[in-house]
């Protein structure tokens, strides 16, 4: 039940803000036992297919620019090939504060715009 109601903010969150389910669905997952590591990659494959969803969902209804999306997937890519090449090298302390610091940084950017 703890999962299926998670599940369910984390979709909303998501699915709502573009992003922002993984910050709910790593401590989440920490608080069901996963260690670190295994946490933030459960949360990678939890909002994959949230995040399919919800893209298809906004391209029906002609939210989605497909070109401009296009265009920061190449990168993206890389980007998330570097991330878990990373999540093998650091200590699940140095993840925390990372995970920590982004939290604070979009926090307080979303209070200022």
């Amino acid at each position: 039940m703890l999962y299926t109601s998670f599940g369910l903010l984390i979709g909303l969150v998501n699915g709502l803000l573009g992003a922002g389910g993984g910050m709910i669905a790593v401590p989440v997952l920490k608080k069901c036992g996963l260690d670190t590591k295994k946490a933030h990659a459960n949360a990678v494959a939890v909002i994959l297919p949230i995040t399919v969803f919800s893209a298809f969902v906004y391209m029906l209804k002609g939210y989605v620019d497909l070109k401009d999306a296009l265009a920061f997937m190449p990168l993206g890519i890389v980007g998330s090939i570097l991330a878990t090449w990373l999540l093998k090298k650091l200590s699940p302390y140095i993840l925390r504060l990372i995970f920590a610091g982004f939290m604070i940084w979009a926090g307080i950017r979303m209070l200022l715009k």
